[in-house]
């Protein structure tokens, strides 16, 4: 009956939707060739967004609420990632069409055994305070991400795989193998060979700090614009934590000559209703944050958009808590999902019903879709036959000891008030009553919900991945017992040993077999619960030229223009 109402409530927005903004269409259509009636009304007061009175080109968007952190050690959000992307530069990027290409360093080679990476650095870099960039700046930096005391979560994923990094974690910083040869040149040797290793130097956890800042300001220093010196194109004029962060052009940058806005606004708005409302204003020039309810009647219009990305949204149990130690009890709760219901009715086909933990776009070894070879062809979970699911979830459920859920404690399922996040809180009380689970939802704002999933202070959590490269090693590695990003704690030996023969074997079968086998065990111990794979939506006005967006669920900015 639950489910009904949230269907019908759902529906009631819908049309609500309708009568105030016109047309709807399906929210899968492509946009190129979609025609609308909103776009016109906004960009007519686009010159609010996009001048200032002294005739500046500012460009100002919204792609998320006060981050947790920008420090680049520490991000681990996409809201912070797209920051990050434009007021720093790694030695390497990624263009328009995904590929790689030159950064901070003009070049770069291999040698024959793939053991060592050599990059060679611009002339002339500068910080944004005009200091000179070297090499060593890099040193310093990839080290830092080891430093047991700063905590990167990222660090094993991206530095796993070079020399010394085991020593270095447990503190001995100077024995990861990365150095800088002359001002120009850094020297990187690995473990064993790294076939992705070019997309980890192109990754922003691997962005240059400046020391003497971080020496002087400790941990503060990526909290103020004074304090928050970068290297990218644009640098931080102005921030006022709640309200925006103004980045300016960066005239230091190689590449300035190139940059056409003199600054990007950011508008740290976490309501998609206040978002939305900035944008038809012409506050705001593009969206993130779009209010679900008003979806099927923007979609067609030529300013909303949906794109796929590379990414899974699920769900972390807490497996260091009771009852989620059990796999039972965690495949129970997965089981008793209807994926088909919550991607095509609540998230209404902006997402897609997730079958696998890994979903479309991470690339095999064979350079072949990754899904196409999980569990022998064939989907985890056969989410078009919830029944038969749901009778699977009753059974481990009283084979755990819970028998229509007899002795279960009450639980608490905890989420941010963003998008479909609630809607789909709401549900999962629904469906696990039918296992006779009680469970409590707490809305937890942004600033402190990713730390308190971190730490592990919840029981079941809203969690996700959008893919950083291709690589299927970028998701995987989540589930490691000891990466960062392990907000499930979940541990298993086998799963672990998989994921050890992926990253040090030569062979690229090999490599493939071990990543399908650890994939194969976290899905049978439901070590997280995979829900729905990744689409981007968005509102963006036609004013803006040259960005675009990539399958990593970042917007780049730093090459757009204005139109008149």
């Amino acid at each position: 009956m639950k489910k009904k109402v949230i269907a019908l409530l759902l529906a009631v927005t819908m049309v609500v939707g309708l009568t105030a903004c016109g047309g709807g269409a399906d929210t899968q259509q492509s946009t190129d060739n979609a025609q609308g009636t909103e776009s016109s009304e906004n960009t007519e007061n686009a010159d609010a967004a996009g001048t200032t009175a002294g005739g500046e080109k500012i460009l100002s968007v919204q792609v998320g609420p006060d981050p947790e952190t920008i420090d680049p050690a520490l991000n681990s959000a996409v809201d912070g990632g797209n920051m990050l992307l434009h007021s720093f530069e790694c030695l390497l990027t990624v263009d328009q069409e995904g590929k790689l290409a030159p950064g901070q360093a003009e070049s770069w080679e291999t040698s024959e055994d793939g053991l060592t990476w050599t990059f060679h650095l611009r002339d002339g870099l500068k910080w944004s305070d005009g200091s000179d960039l070297t090499a060593n700046d890099f040193v310093y930096s990839w080290k830092r991400v080891c430093d047991p005391m700063v905590a990167a979560p990222y660090a094993e994923t991206v530095l796993g795989m070079v020399a010394g990094f085991s020593d270095a974690i447990g503190g001995n910083l100077d024995a990861l193998q990365v150095e800088a040869t002359d001002d120009k040149t850094l020297v990187v040797t690995l473990s064993s060979p790294c076939s992705y290793f070019g997309s980890l130097a192109a990754f922003a956890t691997l962005s240059p700090v400046q020391q003497a800042t971080i020496d002087a300001n400790g941990d503060a220093w990526a909290t103020a614009a004074e304090t928050y010196i970068s290297n990218g194109p644009f640098y931080i004029s102005e921030w006022v934590p709640g309200s925006h962060i103004l980045m300016s052009k960066n005239t230091n940058y190689w590449n300035a000559d190139a940059i056409k806005l003199d600054g990007i606004k950011w508008n740290l708005i976490e309501d998609a209703n206040a978002s939305y409302s900035a944008y038809q204003t012409g506050e705001v020039l593009m969206i993130k944050d779009v209010p679900t309810e008003e979806i099927p009647s923007l979609s067609g219009n030529s300013d909303f958009f949906v794109d796929p990305i590379i990414g899974t949204y699920y769900l972390s149990l807490n497996t260091q808590r009771e009852p989620f130690t059990d796999a039972r009890v965690r495949k129970a709760l997965s089981l008793a999902i209807d994926r088909e219901y919550v991607a095509n009715t609540l998230m209404q086909g902006t997402y897609s019903p997730a079958s696998n933990f890994m979903g479309p776009g991470w690339v095999d070894t064979d350079g072949s879709q990754f899904i196409d070879s999980a569990n022998g062809g064939q989907p985890y979970i056969d989410t078009a036959n919830y029944e038969a699911n749901l009778e699977e979830a009753k059974q481990l459920l009283a084979d755990a000891g819970y028998p229509d859920g007899e002795g279960f404690p009450s639980i608490t399922y905890s989420t941010n008030d963003a998008g479909y996040h609630k809607v789909v809180a709401e549900y999962l009380q629904e469906a696990w009553a039918q296992l006779g689970i009680d469970c409590k939802v707490d809305i937890v704002e942004w600033a402190s919900f990713t730390p308190m999933r971190r730490n592990g202070d919840y029981d079941a959590s809203r969690n996700g991945w959008v893919g950083d490269y291709s690589d299927p090693s970028n998701m995987l590695d989540l589930l490691y017992s000891t990466n960062g990003n392990n907000d499930g704690k979940f541990s298993n030996a086998e799963y672990d040993a998989a994921i050890d023969v992926s990253r040090t074997t030569l062979d690229a079968a090999e490599r493939s077999e071990a990543l399908h086998t650890a994939e194969d065990i976290l899905m049978e111990e439901a070590g997280c619960v995979p829900v729905a794979y990744y689409n981007d939506f968005w509102l963006q006005s036609d004013k803006i030229t040259g960005s675009w967006h990539s399958p990593y669920g970042y917007w780049y900015f730093m090459y757009a223009d204005i139109a008149e």
